[in-house]
């Protein structure tokens, strides 16, 4: 019995990577790319347009992040089956994604049959990790040590991450749709749950977290 392909929604800025993965996609007879996006408010409304059976994201994203399109379309469909496809390898963004309704974290450096399983596993409603995120998470957990970038909600990791991209409260807040106080206040959140008394110290913890590096720092306006 002939089985309908995985329909696919590519979210990702760069269009030379959505290029090279339609090209892998389109030689698997099994999957089906029926949009792509390079934002993830386009994203959102060719989800709710083209009802794909796999959303593969992004983290980084012009405007609201991959984290917040997660964050929308799992409100809007629960059972939504994402897949995170990022460079990003840090634990505690891997886990946010997780916590905000992604079922699988899947690096750009994995070979391209780790990302076809994914794609399967989590169009069948499983949890699926490449081997280095999987490595990654196993080496905190045995450290013992408490990811602090776990203390923050999935909100909360948004206006982390635009502030760090040297974004004010204004921008945030017409970025996010949420009001300026709600950033501020989201703001002075942040730095309570982290441990920090000041911006400064906030970015020398983004660093040591591999949030944000020093060449990003070196290359804010």
């Amino acid at each position: 019995m002939n089985t309908a392909p995985i329909g696919i929604l590519l979210v990702d800025d760069h269009a030379i990577v959505r290029e090279g993965y339609r090209a892998l996609f389109a030689r698997q007879p099994g999957l089906r790319v029926l949009a792509e996006a390079g934002d993830g408010a386009t994203a959102y409304q060719l989800f709710k347009d083209q009802h794909p059976d796999v959303v593969i994201t992004d983290i980084s994203l012009p405007g609201s992040s991959g984290l917040e399109l997660i964050s929308r379309i799992k409100q809007r469909a629960p059972k939504a089956r994402i897949l995170v496809f990022s460079m990003h390898q840090n634990p505690g963004i891997v886990l946010t994604a997780i916590r905000a309704g992604a079922l699988g974290y899947v690096t750009k450096s994995s070979p391209p049959e780790v990302l076809l399983r994914a794609i399967s596993d989590v169009q069948a409603g499983r949890h699926a990790l490449s081997a280095d995120i999987a490595q990654a998470l196993a080496i905190e957990q045995l450290r013992g040590e408490q990811l602090a970038l776990d203390a923050l909600t999935v909100r909360e990791f948004e206006i982390l991450m635009l502030l760090l991209d040297g974004k004010g409260a204004g921008t945030i807040a017409s970025t996010l749709n949420i009001s300026p106080k709600t950033v501020c206040n989201c703001h002075y959140l942040i730095k309570r749950k982290l441990g920090v008394g000041s911006d400064i110290e906030l970015v020398r913890l983004a660093i040591k977290l591999n949030v944000m590096d020093l060449l990003q720092l070196a290359a804010a306006p």
